[in-house]
């Protein structure tokens, strides 16, 4: 049976909640061993592995002196894995902005395990049953994400992308729809040249490698779905313009998928919820479909 490190994300929030939820619902499935707080985490249905809160947990607040423990618990989901000790590891989500105010700079779960594994280059991919959207740039301020985009990054961001839906996803040829940065796809360099320099480029020479790529396509029609049917996954250039349409569509039973680890990782398309903490109201189906894909993807 697969064993599946399921870090549980920030202690104030629902992730605690949520990881018990979702070890109850899929232990049949795999031996899903928690990591965090063994007093949080009191009446887990499966193994713990501890690790120690900084500061005691009053839910729905969050707590810096907390911040280095939920950093703690993501250590040792990947020294599990790279011990061999798990197979694949889902992460309940954390909250980046406590972890900054800690003095850690933490942009997200994606980039701190390429950091982590010494990988130049993932991709964060969502996927629902219908869509799945890869992401060009991940958490950058929009103001940054023009400079950001070039050829070079662009050209390994379809090359990490092309290679997992081959890999973890069992698709010959993937079809890949990739989005423009400007409006009407910068309507000839009249809105923007990054389509014509940087961006049409990167597929044209992707296609070269034998990749099946269409675009760059406006991004307020890609997503409508008749046309986004016609891909297995569409490249983003930036967060909110694949997720927003992402999450109209599959919020709370999508799967964030880091593509290019060593390591299956998957986890929720949702934030650590802190109104909720306290309500006992929490919603596991998306951390629930993050184990299962997790063990889908091996």
């Amino acid at each position: 049976m697969k064993r599946i490190a399921l870090s549980t994300g920030e202690p104030a929030g629902i992730g605690p909640q949520i990881a018990k939820l979702a070890q109850a619902q899929t232990l049949a499935d795999a031996q899903v061993v928690l990591i965090g707080d063994r007093g949080l985490l009191a009446s887990a249905a499966g193994p713990v592995v501890h690790v120690p809160l900084g500061a005691p947990v009053v839910p729905g607040q969050l707590d810096v002196r907390n911040a280095p423990y939920v950093l703690q618990v993501l250590d040792r989901a990947i020294a599990g894995i790279e011990a061999g000790e798990f197979d694949a590891v889902v992460t309940a989500p954390v909250h980046k902005g406590i972890i900054n105010d800690a003095g850690v700079p933490f942009t997200g779960h994606t980039e701190y395990f390429a950091q982590k594994t010494g990988r130049e280059q993932v991709v964060m991919l969502l996927a629902g049953e219908h869509l799945r959207v890869a992401l060009a740039t991940t958490h950058l301020p929009l103001s940054q994400v023009a400079q950001a985009i070039s050829f070079e990054r662009l050209s390994r961001t379809l090359d990490v992308l092309h290679e997992g839906l081959i890999t973890r996803f069992g698709l010959a040829r993937p079809r890949i729809a990739v989005c423009a940065l400007n409006p009407h796809a910068g309507e000839g360099g009249h809105l923007g040249r990054e389509e014509i320099d940087i961006i049409a480029p990167a597929i044209a020479a992707g296609r070269e490698r034998g990749m099946d790529l269409t675009g760059p396509l406006p991004a307020d029609t890609v997503f409508v779905p008749a046309q986004a049917q016609q891909y297995d996954a569409i490249l983003a250039m930036y967060h909110d313009q694949g997720l927003a349409p992402f999450k109209q569509v599959n919020f709370g039973q999508g799967v964030n998928v880091t593509l290019g680890l060593p390591f299956v990782r998957t986890s929720v398309d949702h934030g650590v919820a802190l109104s909720l903490a306290q309500s006992g109201q929490a919603d596991a189906a998306s951390l629930c479909a993050a184990v299962r894909l997790a063990l889908r993807l091996q």
